[in-house]
This record gives structure tokens, C-alpha cells and sequence, in this order.
């Protein structure tokens, strides 16, 4: 689990600043980065002793002498300074004077956590104003009052808020996916956040790490599964709400919409109380958040570099943005199928309602039951995935929720006549009864498709909502998750009101609930939204995450049956048969996949090969079941695929690594995924795929503790939970170092020694190589050539000329000069020499001894590499 902002690949969890009173002797050193366009980059790290603690400090400079702004950077929960190193570095060269620090109980600083404890955090913040008030490179308002801006996601975006609210030196911040109100985020209506409350505290280290009022709070509420109001003041005299009406400079809000820890309504009521206060307030719905998603990294930091331009250096012609602005998915690249980001903007900032249309929803009074003990609990979310989240697949229209029959009351609409772009809250008014005193739901709006089966969640968010004094019946109005979701013309909504749901806490006591309608659903529309003609810059989410995507396709498969052709028994034992596969995307001007096909047996390890745009993302999305195909066909061990088709069980799925929650061990990750599968315990044969993965003793350690190889090891043993007969691995090896890319090469070899099928698309050619027994080469959509990794390697052009001596320049340009010959390039053994189609070996073994070349051998070599490139042209 991650409760950061990152941006693209390097750690960039976020961090705060470097500061304090007294600096503990022999602690600073300077360092020097260096930029190709950008004045050098100077940090200095120091240890500092603030309010009985020590904070590990960062300060980074560039530039000449003079005096500029300041900025604090905060780090994410569980985070250090180093995750925001990135950052302070792009805003020192821009002209700033940044400080990052590890708040108290993180990293090397000392101190219990106190989850930015006005007397803790936010006190050590002041004192780190106060140091910089005295560095000469920091520009003063007035002594010992820097002009100073703050920002921060998630724990380091609280702390900007708070910081705001206590020191009135803070000039300008902009905090990024984080909480307003904690108490309401960990105890939403009332009802108790476990699996988030949980992570937190076990991210932090464990109970003892945090203060003890804090940590004797979480275990008397965890044990009773209901918040208390002591627990809830406890939270909220450390939430920026407390001090809300003190918040007055300009805040730029980034929030999250695939985020079921810090929803929407967070950044809402922040900007509605400082907003009240007459200060400059902009409010940004960025793609990603705590569930996964894209973070906008790129455009997030520009926003905020551009933001302190303007409030910090005070340079009016600053672009700020506009007031309000929402990321939103604009279609699909034509090349891969790779969803776009598309923003849309408002002067204004439209809040959570308006708008509003009213949609008439049919269904009578409905009983159903809490199960003993909750169990089993719904699914909405899986908290802590990360970029392997379950609201990455609602948005690209695949309902992945789970809602237990018997468990849940629905009510749906009739189809909506047009488009209806939902933004904001909806509402229902409902009169629930129970025959326990107090009646635990979770509200929920499905977008449901023309045929009626297939739902999506928008976000995979749900709103709980404690119903006391039940027994006698209650009208109750039930405020559901902010979104924005697009419901096409045709498709219907429907209200569903559950008894559990994973993430949460409900009575364990059995009872009975009875929901009837007192009302429309009351849908907001925010008419003033304008999307933006063209698509913005950067990449949303890809395809599913390993686990994942194999989650969907076992969840849909229980849920709904789809007709497919008849199996063709003559293919029951092949792996897989791709035969005139076709596939063109709305709005694309060329084909992804044209008329393409190949098989695959048993026992094969596949390599799928082809330069970026070659169509090999798309033809996975197809083999997975993700989308249809125009024309042709697949089909696994005989049977047809299509969205949800039952063989979709013998296929296992790694693309781009996994989302686990760090503070479980592997083997934990591993059985709350299969969990979520519904598939029976016995099926997983999780002790074979984790003696193919090779973990040993590390699968009792936290994930937190892994390296990368460790962790794609046990993502790779996720996608071969159930011992799947045809396993597909996207890019397995990116990000691991040369002896976890043999290891990896290991993994493969032996899943597919046991007569299983392997296939890996790659970028490595050299690994591909050596891993894999057949190759497919695509490009542009189509299969260039297929066949054994030998033969599509030894049919080349190029000659290995092995010497007695090593070959001087000269001399090897020499060879290169002779007719026949297109290019000859030294290696440690000789030459390697590529013929044109008029050479011939004899030729060049008569030229290379009229020239005394010392040969001692001439056979035929060609690398991947070389067949590749020969394969595909100039494409690569």
C-alpha cells in the first residue's frame, strides 16, 4: 500500500522540509546536481534537534546569492524526505529555496507518530519556519518571517493545511489527495474504516510507533468495530478542520478520484471553509489517488510550480488554471488502445451538487440480511493495491464489484434517453428499518449496461452509513460517493443499498434490514463543465495489473454467462490458436491487428515481439478477454474467448508488476488476493506457485521489505495462483538488475518444464533469447514471422569471423568496404560481418585472406537482435 503521490518510475513519495533550531554537530554535508538547462542544484542534509526530537533535513539551493522564496515539502505516510527529492529539486531550479524533512517516526528522525500533532508535527513545522527565516538565501516578509509556500500529498498535504492553520507565516500551499476532516475520513457516516485504519497503522510500524493516546484509540475502536466520540475528537483536533476559519492564503487542491481513503468530499469541505475565509481557492480532480490511477505527475507539479509563481514570487502573469478542473478519459490511442486523458474546466468551482436530475427508480420494499459475524463481505475496493487497484478497471468499463445475494436491496431505473454526465454527489432519501437498534449500509450507484447484466462502480467507491434507532423504522437521506462517470444513452443506474463490504466494519451480530424508497435519485450534473477539445499530454491506465485483470475475469465469469461458439474438440489440448485476428479502435485510422494468426503448443515458452505500435498490447487485451475483436478469432485449449468466457480460469496474467499491501507478508498478499477471487481455497495450489517462484523464506517477511526482484517474483506467483495452463507476462524483468533478470529467466523456464505454456512480451531481445523456445514477430498489426527461437536466428546474413589477433580499425573498415559485404564490426573474438544479398561466404573468406586477416573460423551468428531488426525494417 502506498499513501504517496509518485510520479512516473523513480520514488517521488512526497516530502516536507529541512529546518529546525539546532543543528547537532558534524550532521550537514552539501551535494551538487547537475542539469543540462538548470543552474546546479545545491542540497544539504542535516540532522536537526526540534521540540525534543531529531528530523533528517534536506535544504536545496541553485542559482546566484540573492534571496527567493521558500517552499516546504511533505512526504507521504510510512514516507521519507527522499521521496520528494525529485521535486525539490525541480523547484530549486526553478528559483526556490526548498526544505524537505521525515517527519517524526519516519525514516532516521526520532519521535512518536502523532498524525500531524498540532503539538508534534505541526509545532516541529513552525520551528523549521524559523530556521529558514535565517538562511540568506531566503527572501523576508519581514524578520523572522520567510516568504514561505507548502505542499505535500496524502500525510504531507495535511500537514500544509494544518501548517496554514497554525503559523501565519505560511504564505501559499497546495496540498494533493489528503483529508480535511480525519475523523470523517477513517469513520465516513459513522461506520469504521478497518482494512484503511489498519494499513495506516501497520504502515506507521506498528501501534507502538504512534502516540499512545493514538494508538489505545485504534485498538478500543478495532476491537469494537464502532468509532466512539472520543475517538472522533481524537481525530479531529488533528485535522485541518480544527482550524479551518484560521486558513486564509491562496490553496491550490488536488484530490483524487480513484481514492476510497480520502474521497472526493475531503477537498470539498476544504474548499468551501477556506473559500468562507476570502482566500484564492482552485480545486483540481486529478485521474489517480490511494486506489491506483494515473497521479498526472508531470501536470500536477507544473500546476504547483505555476501556483507559487504566482502567490509566492508574485509574478501576475503566472497560469495558474482554471478555478476548477477534472481529468477525464478522452478515447482510446489508436495504435494500443491505451486510454487518454482528457481535461475539463470550469470558471467556477461547482461543489458536489447542481444540476441536479431527478431519475425515477422502481423497486419495492426489500429485506435482506447482515450475516453473522458480516461474513462474507461485499467488495468494492481492495485498499492498498496501488496502481493494480480495482478502479482502474471500472474505468475502463469492467465491473469488478461484488455484491453477496441475500445481502444487498436494489433499485433501478428505467434507461436514460441520453448521455448524462454524472459529477458530484448523488442523493437518495430512504426509509430503512431493522430489527437490531442500529443498521449498518453502504450505498452504492451502478452504471448498468443495455443487457442488464454487466454493472460498473463508477470508482469502486461506496457510502457507509450508521442508521441509529433502525428498529422502529427511519427516513434517512443518504449522501453517495463524489464522481464523475459518464452514463451512456441506454445504459440504467441502480441504487444499491449492502449489509457489509470488505473495507469496513459492520455489526457482527446477525440482523435483518428493510429498505424502501422515499424519493428519486437526485443526480448532479454540473452543467458548466466544458471538456477540452484535444487530449492532454499523458498516459492513463494501462492494461490491468497482473492480479487484477485475472480477478475480473474470474469475478465476471461467476457472475454472468456469455454465448461463444462451440469448443472445437480437435483443439482441446492447444494452448492457444489465433487465427485472422482483426481489431480497429473507434476513431483510429488504421488497423492495431490485421489478419493475424499463430499457434501455440504445450510446453512453449512464446516471446511476442514488435516495435512500440506493432499491436502487441491490443492482441494481449484480446487474449485476456478485455475487448472483442473486430474479426478472427481466439481460442484457448478450444474454446472461444470472449469477456468473462469460463476458460478465462486457465489463463494467468503479470502485466507491469502488482500492487501489494507492504506491512503483509508475501504469502498474506497472496491468499487476501485469491480470497477476492471467490475461487475455493484448494484451487490456488499456492504452495506450488510460490516453490515455481522461488521465494524461500521471504514469504513471511512484509512486502515493504522486498527488493524489486522479490516483489515481480511474487507478482508473477500471484499470476500463477491455481496453476493456470497458459500464464502471460507483460515486460516481467522491467526495473530488475541482471542477476533478478536470471532469476526471473529461471521462473519461466521452470512454470513451463511442467508442460505449461508461457507467453512474454519483451523488450529485452537478449533475454528473450535466451528464455524463450518460439517466437512471434509482429508489426504494424501483423505477424511478420513466426516459428522456433533457432530458426528464426540462424536464418540470418551474418557471419562470425573468429581471428587469431584482435582486428584493428582499419582494417575491419577495410572489410566493411568489400563488395558484397554491408557492414563488419569488431567483437572480442573477431569480426562480425553482414552480407548483402550478392555475398557469399566463399567471397569473403578469399578477400579477408588477401587482406592477412588472421581467420581462424568462419561460421554463420546472428543475435535476436539482428533478426529483429531485419524482420521489421526501419519500424524499430
Amino acid at each position: 500500500m502506498d499513501l504517496r503521490l509518485r510520479g512516473p518510475r523513480r520514488p517521488r513519495r512526497i516530502i516536507a522540509a529541512v529546518a529546525a533550531v539546532v543543528v547537532l554537530a558534524g550532521a550537514g554535508t552539501w551535494t551538487a546536481v547537475a542539469s543540462d538547462d538548470a543552474p546546479p542544484v545545491h542540497r544539504a542534509d542535516q540532522v536537526m534537534a526540534v521540540n525534543g526530537v531529531r528530523l533528517a533535513t534536506s535544504y536545496f539551493t541553485s542559482g546566484d546569492s540573492g534571496r527567493r522564496p521558500a517552499v516546504l515539502l511533505g512526504h507521504g505516510f510510512g514516507g521519507t524526505k527522499e521521496d520528494v527529492r525529485a521535486q525539490a529539486e525541480n523547484l530549486a531550479a526553478d528559483g526556490y529555496a526548498v526544505l524537505t524533512w521525515s517527519a517524526r517516526g519516519f525514516g532516521t528522525s526520532t519521535g512518536k507518530i502523532g498524525l500531524n500533532d498540532p503539538k508534534g508535527e505541526v509545532a516541529d513545522v513552525s520551528k523549521l519556519i524559523d530556521w529558514l527565516a535565517k538562511q540568506p538565501q531566503v527572501q523576508l516578509d519581514k524578520a523572522g518571517d520567510p516568504r514561505v509556500g507548502m505542499a505535500g500529498a496524502s500525510y504531507g498535504g495535511a500537514i500544509s493545511l494544518l501548517s496554514a492553520g497554525h503559523d501565519a507565516r505560511v504564505d501559499a500551499i497546495a496540498p494533493a489527495i489528503t483529508y480535511w476532516n480525519l475523523a470523517n475520513a477513517l469513520f465516513p457516516g459513522g461506520v469504521f474504516k478497518k482494512l484503511w485504519t489498519g494499513i495506516f497503522f501497520n504502515t506507521g510500524g506498528g501501534c507502538a510507533r504512534f502516540e499512545p493516546a493514538l494508538c489505545a484509540m485504534y485498538e478500543r475502536v478495532a476491537e469494537s468495530g464502532s468509532p466512539d466520540a472520543a475517538a472522533r475528537a481524537l481525530l479531529e483536533e488533528r485535522s485541518p478542520s480544527a482550524v479551518g476559519d484560521r486558513v486564509k492564503v491562496p490553496t491550490l487542491l488536488l484530490q483524487g478520484q480513484t481514492d476510497s481513503l480520502f474521497t472526493l468530499a475531503q477537498s470539498d469541505a476544504a474548499e468551501k471553509a477556506i473559500s468562507a475565509n476570502g482566500a484564492p481557492v482552485d480545486v483540481d480532480w486529478i485521474a489517480g489517488g490511494h486506489d491506483g490511477g494515473d497521479p498526472e505527475a508531470s501536470r500536477v507539479q507544473a500546476r504547483v510550480t505555476s501556483w507559487f509563481d504566482r502567490y509566492l514570487k508574485d509574478d501576475k502573469g503566472a497560469d495558474t488554471g482554471p478555478a476548477f478542473r477534472i481529468t477525464r478519459t478522452g478515447g482510446v490511442d489508436s495504435t494500443d488502445g491505451a486510454a487518454l486523458l482528457r481535461g475539463a474546466s470550469d470558471d467556477t468551482y461547482p461543489g458536489l451538487t447542481g444540476g441536479d436530475r431527478s431519475i425515477a427508480l422502481t423497486g419495492r420494499a426489500q429485506s435482506f440480511a447482515n450475516p453473522p459475524g458480516a461474513s462474507p463481505p461485499a467488495v468494492s475496493a481492495l485498499p492498498g493495491l496501488g496502481g493494480g487497484g480495482l478502479s482502474q478497471l471500472s474505468s475502463l468499463g469492467v465491473g469488478v464489484s461484488l455484491d453477496f445475494p441475500g445481502q444487498f436491496a436494489a433499485f433501478t431505473s428505467a434507461p436514460v434517453t441520453t448521455d448524462l454526465r454524472v459529477t458530484g454527489s448523488p442523493t437518495a432519501t430512504l426509509h430503512v428499518r431493522s430489527t437490531s437498534e442500529d443498521a449498518v449500509l453502504f450505498g452504492k450507484v451502478y452504471d448498468v449496461g443495455p443487457d442488464g447484466r454487466q454493472q460498473v462502480l463508477p470508482s469502486q467507491l461506496v457510502a457507509p452509513i450508521r442508521v441509529e434507532g433502525a428498529r422502529s423504522g427511519k427516513d434517512v437521506t443518504l449522501t453517495l460517493p463524489a464522481i464523475d462517470h459518464e452514463v451512456d444513452k441506454g445504459h440504467r443506474l441502480r441504487l444499491v443499498l449492502a449489509s457489509t463490504d470488505l473495507g469496513y466494519a459492520s455489526p457482527a451480530a446477525p440482523a435483518t434490514y428493510t429498505v424502501s424508497l422515499k424519493g428519486d435519485l437526485e443526480v448532479p450534473t454540473a452543467v458548466g463543465v466544458s471538456t477540452a477539445a484535444a487530449p492532454l499530454p499523458s498516459w492513463v491506465w494501462w492494461l490491468p495489473l497482473a492480479g487484477a485483470g485475472l480477478a475480473v475475469a474470474l469475478l465476471v465469469t461467476g457472475r454472468r454467462r456469455t454465448a461463444t461458439p462451440a469448443p472445437d474438440p480437435e483443439l482441446a489440448e492447444i494452448p492457444l490458436q489465433i487465427t485472422d485476428l482483426s481489431k480497429k479502435y473507434a476513431g483510429g485510422d488504421r488497423y492495431s491487428v490485421r489478419d493475424l494468426s499463430f499457434r501455440v503448443e504445450k510446453g512453449q515458452v512464446l516471446g511476442l515481439l514488435g516495435p512500440n505500435g506493432a499491436g502487441k498490447t491490443t492482441t494481449l487485451r484480446m487474449l485476456m478477454g478485455l475487448i472483442k475483436p473486430d474479426g478472427g478469432e481466439i481460442r484457448v485449449f478450444g474454446h472461444a474467448i470472449r469477456p468473462g468466457a469460463p476458460v478465462l480460469s486457465r489463463v494467468g496474467a503479470f502485466v507491469e508488476g502488482a500492487g501489494f499491501l507492504p506491512h503483509l507478508s508475501g504469502r498474506q498478499n497472496l491468499e487476501l488476493y485469491w480470497q477476492a477471487t471467490g475461487r475455493p481455497a484448494e484451487d490456488a495450489h499456492l504452495d506450488e506457485a510460490l516453490e515455481i517462484a522461488g521465494l524461500g523464506d521471504a514469504l513471511a517477511r512484509a512486502v515493504r521489505t522486498y527488493s524489486q526482484g522479490m516483489r515481480q517474483r511474487l507478482a508473477i506467483a500471484q499470476a500463477m495462483l491455481g496453476l493456470p495452463d497458459l500464464l502471460i507476462l507483460d515486460e516481467p524483468t522491467n526495473g530488475l538488475d541482471p542477476p533478478q533478470i536470471r532469476e526471473m529467466r529461471e521462473v519461466m523456464i521452470r512454470y513451463a518444464a511442467a508442460g505449461r505454456t508461457v507467453i512474454v512480451s519483451s523488450h529485452l531481445l537478449a533475454e528473450v533469447e535466451q528464455t524463450c523456445t518460439h517466437l512471434v514477430v509482429m508489426d504494424r498489426g501483423r505477424l511478420v514471422q513466426a516459428g522456433p527461437v533457432g530458426v528464426i536466428v540462424g536464418s540470418g546474413d551474418t557471419l562470425l569471423v573468429g581471428t587469431a589477433t584482435p582486428v584493428e580499425e582499419p582494417l575491419a573498415e577495410k572489410v566493411a568496404a568489400l563488395p558484397g559485404v554491408v557492414s563488419a564490426v569488431r567483437t572480442d573474438d573477431g569480426l562480425l560481418v553482414r552480407l548483402d544479398a550478392d555475398g557469399s561466404a566463399q567471397r569473403l573468406v578469399a578477400e579477408l585472406v588477401r587482406l592477412d586477416v588472421p581467420v581462424q573460423s568462419v561460421g554463420p551468428h546472428r543475435r535476436l537482435e539482428d533478426a529483429f531488426l531485419t524482420l521489421i525494417g526501419g519500424s524499430a
